[in-house]
């Protein structure tokens, strides 16, 4: 008289959902270099920790007899499960259920793993493999008619990005739609060689433009990660992909109602390194580490860069202080100077948004030579995206400090902090700035003495010679137009005063942000 048989069945079908999309389909993945799904969702969460919701899901044959003649689970795995040890909600597609199609999916599960994110202000982790919830036109043969094209959810989803953290990897080749959820995500990251991503794949290409294109040519990391931007890092392995999601998660709350976590650490807050002293060279025109420096005033081995390969003038990662996780911008005069270009421009302000959303404390490290110059960055608008990100700047509500390192000219310099508040900043005595750099300005200032001068170029370097003795920081400090210079090796016990200050007041100011994050 129990309910055994039941349970026995339920037990079966659970079963039967593990194997997935059958032991030939999934071998066939593990050869491409490719985990299941199940694999995937038990390396990214804590051991034993994964609660699944709608294993039961599937599609079922029965016989006259009401007995069970065929079954396939659904594509489309999900459940909560911890990272670290704080919850989050976690969605995967199977490939080797159709393709990962989302008509394969069994209900909107899909749906389900993005609304309980939302709902129970958690962070939404997605594995994205396949069409990874694009359709296919075999619906169209199985419903006998076609629809009306609609992203399911993207109300939900719009909402997600300014309530919860949200991070995807593309695992395989993604396409359409799953494309779309992997760019609509805080984070995002794809696996060198075994991801592509794409609006639509090669034989979709190949029917619309008669060109012959492989996989990786047409969406690989080299194509996104280290060009369009379109995903923010690349990884080696699946593993490190899914390393790299639960570190991002890390830094970041829960949900814009809670504070960032603060985690212990054994690096001392007062620690002045020696070789900040010397890390900025004395002559102009040579360049130095900048990332060397970050690693010599941030805690040890916290610094967690995003977007490397995409905008490379501009630095952008997350780091910790004293514990503490603040957002990180820097210049890198490496890489065109540091000059802002329009694809720098739009990694600020996206990078900017992000850290508003979390209530992350934003350090700048300055050494900014103007926007990018020339016909080719005209062509490209940077100006219209460079203004998007200085607005960004000035709409952000997050605690902000910047640390003048050398450069900061022109308008894009006067995005180094909202000067409608207080503008927290500090200056290293290798500091310059102005409206031009000096050597250009004289050019433009100057044009018709030194073209109707006997001698242009004694005159040009004369009036050089003239105007660099006013370069100096101290002339700017005497008139109260910079608060202080500072011996760079007291930069990293003044971001960890800063850190406590920003905790202290952002404590009151949680919640959701006026103006929603803009992938």
């Amino acid at each position: 008289m129990s309910w055994k048989p039941e349970l026995d069945e339920i037990a079966r079908r659970v079963g039967r959902a593990q194997e997935m999309g059958g032991e030939e389909r999934v071998q066939r993945a593990r050869d491409a270099g490719r985990a299941t799904v199940r694999e995937r969702i038990d390396r990214l969460l804590d051991s034993d920790s994964f609660h699944e919701t709608g294993a039961l899901a599937g599609n079922v044959q029965y016989d006259e007899a009401g007995n069970v003649v065929s079954y396939t689970p659904s594509n489309f795995v999900c459940g909560r499960g911890q990272i670290d040890g704080r919850p989050v909600v976690v969605g995967g597609d199977d490939f080797t259920v159709r393709g990962g199609a989302a008509d394969g999916a069994v209900g909107n599960k899909m749906g389900w793993a993005e609304k309980a994110a939302h709902d129970l202000r958690l962070p939404l982790v997605r594995l994205v493999d396949g069409t990874g919830g694009g359709g296919s036109v075999k619906t169209n043969a199985t419903l006998r008619r076609s629809y009306v094209p609609y992203v399911p959810e993207f109300d939900v989803s719009v909402a997600l990005l300014s309530e919860v953290p949200v991070a995807s990897a593309a695992l395989g080749p993604v396409a359409g739609l799953g494309a779309a959820r992997v760019a609509a995500s805080h984070f995002s990251v794809m696996v060198r060689g075994t991801s592509q991503l794409f609006v639509a794949g090669p034989p979709v290409v190949r029917r619309a433009f008669g060109r012959e294109i492989s996989k990786e040519d047409l969406g690989g990391a080299g194509i996104h990660a280290r060009g369009s931007g379109a995903v923010d890092n690349e990884a080696r392995s699946e593993e490190e992909a899914l390393e790299q999601i639960r570190r991002f998660l890390s830094y970041l709350p829960p949900s814009v109602y809670e504070l960032p976590p603060v985690v212990q650490t054994d690096d001392d807050p007062g620690r002045r390194e020696e070789a900040l002293l010397s890390i900025v060279p004395r002559d102009r025109r040579k360049t130095y580490d900048v990332r060397k420096l970050l690693s010599l005033v941030f805690d040890r081995d916290s610094l967690f860069e995003m977007t490397r390969y995409f905008g490379r003038p501009l630095l952008t990662a997350l780091a910790r202080i004293d514990g503490i996780p603040v957002g990180v911008i820097a210049n890198d005069p490496r890489q065109l100077a540091g000059s802002l270009d329009a694809d720098a421009s739009a990694k600020m302000a996206r990078f900017v948004d992000l850290c508003d959303t979390f209530h992350l404390p934003v350090v700048n490290f300055v050494d900014n030579p103007g926007f990018l110059i020339g016909v080719e960055s005209e062509r490209r608008g940077t100006i219209r995206h460079g203004v998007r990100a200085l607005f960004s700047v000035y709409q952000a509500e997050i605690p902000w400090v910047s640390i003048l390192v050398r450069r900061c000219f022109g308008v894009a310099g006067a995005g180094h902090g909202a000067h409608h508040r207080l503008n927290l900043r500090y200056a290293w005595p290798s500091a310059e700035w102005g409206s031009l750099p000096i050597e250009g300005g004289v050019e433009a200032a100057y044009r018709r003495q030194i073209e109707a001068s006997d001698d242009p170029d004694a005159l040009r370097a004369q009036l050089e010679d003239q105007l660099a003795s006013l370069r100096s920081p101290l002339l700017t400090a005497e008139a109260f137009g910079i608060e202080e210079i500072i011996d760079p090796r007291e930069t990293r016990p003044l971001l960890v005063d800063f850190a406590h200050r920003a905790r202290a007041v952002t404590r009151a100011e949680t919640g959701r942000r006026a103006r929603g994050f803009r992938p």
